[in-house]
């Protein structure tokens, strides 16, 4: 754990909100359309003012445990399970934003484990954990190396997954699910988009083939989540078969479309 991390103890003691970005003197390889897109999505271009641990913490065996007490400190969570899939969809939307980005602009990040750091503020009134990235770490990709690039995005995802499950008793497929959501209305954003529709539908067909999936899963999960359907049709419907537990995390409500309702 960082040693300037805030601690559970001390909890109360910060406040900190997103910063809005100057893009006339914030110089980045990124545009600034995509560095908007990054910050709704969580995922801010600077060093966290309270780090909480990174990517590399996460797959850590001997970290682990400590990295879902400080998201259960920083999110006030119940337990350690509410904790555990409260921060998979935190991560979920950094997943969702590296096939959005290569659907969209080619690109993706690629930077080192201990260079994605998750760090503690407030957004919206609520304490949370955001995603804190490098600009430097996004790069190119030429069609031959998409589908390896995809299978990254589900091997680091497998890896934080494994990590949680060796730590908490929590089903894979409830953090597997809190990704797919936010694949699920992506991919009906860029199939809608001319500009983005021809990636956007290899990009799916890779996500839906077993063989990315290979020591991950006996078959493509999300093809599984998908049922066959374009992710079009199944907007507005019970898509997801287990709760996310968002309902016992302070300041959050229950899905609308919660399984258990």
């Amino acid at each position: 754990m960082p040693s300037d991390w805030v601690g559970r103890e001390h909890i109360n003691d910060w406040v900190v909100s997103p910063k809005s970005f100057d893009y006339t003197e914030y110089m980045s390889t990124l545009t600034p359309d995509q560095i908007r897109e990054l910050n709704s999505y969580s995922i801010y271009l600077e060093k966290p003012e309270h780090p909480v641990f990174t990517l590399a913490d996460l797959k850590d065996p001997a970290k682990i445990e400590d990295c879902i007490l400080a998201a259960k400190a920083v999110s006030q969570s119940p337990n350690e399970v509410v904790a555990s899939s409260y921060f998979m969809r935190r991560i979920g939307m950094f997943f969702a934003m590296q096939l959005y980005n290569l659907a969209a602009y080619d690109e993706m990040w690629k930077g080192s484990d201990d260079n994605l750091r998750f760090g503690a503020i407030v957004e919206f009134g609520n304490r949370t954990i955001s995603t804190f990235a490098d600009d430097a770490d996004w790069e190119m990709f030429e069609d031959h190396e998409r589908q390896a690039a995809i299978r990254s995005v589900l091997q680091d995802a497998h890896a934080v997954i494994t990590g949680i499950r060796t730590a908490v008793s929590i089903s894979p497929l409830t953090l597997w699910e809190n990704i797919f959501g936010f694949w699920l209305w992506q991919y009906h954003v860029l199939l809608s988009n001319p500009g983005t529709e021809m990636e956007a539908r290899n990009d799916l067909d890779t996500l839906k083939n077993d063989e990315v999936w290979i020591d991950i899963a006996s078959r493509s999960r999300f093809a599984s989540y998908l049922h066959d359907s374009e992710p079009s049709s199944l907007l507005n419907t019970t898509v997801r078969t287990t709760c996310c537990f968002s309902k016992d995390v302070p300041g959050l409500m229950q899905c609308g479309f919660c399984p258990l309702k």
